[in-house]
């Protein structure tokens, strides 16, 4: 038999052999499959499976005799998969939205699993929805940690920064460029895929390769959709990305449903998009080891220097990634949280905090390579 992880099967297509030794199927998790489609029926009355996962598939009434060995879960009628087989892209989370129609917005997707988690309410009492949303962030994260598998870890780099930065503002092209150029340099950017600073690092990822006068054209179409009608915020990014194609670079964002009234950036090529935030908010800041670069925001950002600084104080990753605050005035005097931290590292309070600061692109390039 197959050794653990289980393979996931995600379509017909993939249904997989028996083994040739014993003619059993074994150690796979199906997701999703119509075992009533011709082709997948024959398969299943014809194998005899052992040791595999059936999430959210739909079975024939005389297969359940053939899975006593197996384990089972129905699909849990929810708006969303509450198995995810893979990590979600602009594609499927804003499924049903078109440019020519901004209204459709609300009938797409992401909207409508936001509805959902409104009405619902954050603590739900429903068991099932409960367990639904619990199996499709479990899902998320498993499909996050493969993809992060991929990369060297130090070579993830993270953005934080406010949701209200507007696209017009100089600070949203500097950390788009910022972003622009560490993605060229091999890095995968990563944020928490809202508006603002976190919009801008993935929109530099995906314009890296490109002329900084496309990156400033770019802008320039977002700007024109820069106030609080959500229809249009969405529709601009969607005009710049088919304007710009790109396959090449890659991007992760790490949204959440609990701050669904902020849309997640469409420009991140992976969006692991999760229901409970302190579930997104613990994964945004274990993955990046390469470094968090820290830009102004609110109560949410300085929550998060603050996690950071305790998960680095605990070497709760075993690696020291920088720091790096970028906005001299804004950290040490209308938020001083530089000078606080910096301070409590000197007195042994904090160890381990490798703090930078600094308004200078070319230092945040030099202190990341």
């Amino acid at each position: 038999m197959k050794e653990y992880p289980y393979v996931q099967i995600n379509s017909v297509e993939a249904l997989p052999e028996p083994e040739e030794n014993t003619g059993l199927v074994g150690h796979y998790a199906f997701q999703y499959i119509d075992f009533t489609e011709p082709k997948a029926q024959e398969y299943a009355l014809n194998h005899r499976f052992v040791d595999c996962c059936f999430f959210g598939c739909e079975l024939l009434p005389q297969q359940y005799r053939l899975l006593q060995d197996c384990l089972v879960l129905p699909r849990m009628g929810q708006p969303y998969h509450a198995f995810v087989p893979n990590l979600y892209n602009a594609s499927t989370l804003y499924e049903g939205f078109t440019t020519e129609d901004p209204s459709s917005f609300k009938r797409c997707f992401d909207h409508r699993v936001y509805k959902e988690y409104r009405a619902q309410g954050e603590m739900c009492e429903d068991i099932r929805v409960m367990l639904a949303r619990t199996l499709h962030d479990h899902s998320i994260y498993d499909e996050l940690m493969n993809f992060i598998r991929r990369y060297d870890a130090r070579d993830v780099v993270a953005i934080m920064g406010g949701h209200g930065l507007r696209r017009a503002d100089q600070g949203y092209r500097k950390i788009a460029a910022i972003s622009k150029r560490l993605t060229e340099k091999g890095k995968l950017m990563a944020s928490g895929g809202g508006p603002g600073a976190m919009e801008a690092t993935h929109l530099g990822a995906w314009m890296a390769g490109r002329p900084t006068a496309e990156l400033d054209e770019a802008i320039a179409i977002l700007a024109k959709d820069d106030g609080d009608d959500t229809s249009l915020w969405v529709k601009s990014a969607f005009e710049v990305i088919q304007k710009y194609p790109q396959e090449k670079y890659k991007s992760l964002s790490i949204p959440t449903w609990f701050y669904g009234h902020e849309p997640s950036t469409p420009f991140a090529t992976h969006i692991a998009k999760f229901f409970t935030n302190s579930v997104r908010e613990d994964m945004l800041l274990s993955i990046p080891w390469g470094g968090i670069i820290v830009t102004p925001g609110s109560a949410g950002t300085i929550q998060e220097i603050f996690q950071n600084a305790a998960k680095l104080h605990y070497d709760t990753n075993g690696y020291f990634g920088p720091m790096i605050f970028l906005g001299t005035e804004f950290f040490t005097k209308e938020i001083p949280v530089y000078p606080f931290i910096k301070d409590l590292r000197e007195r042994g309070k904090y160890q381990q905090i490798n703090l930078f600061l600094t308004d200078d692109p070319e230092e945040v390039y030099k202190i990341i390579k």
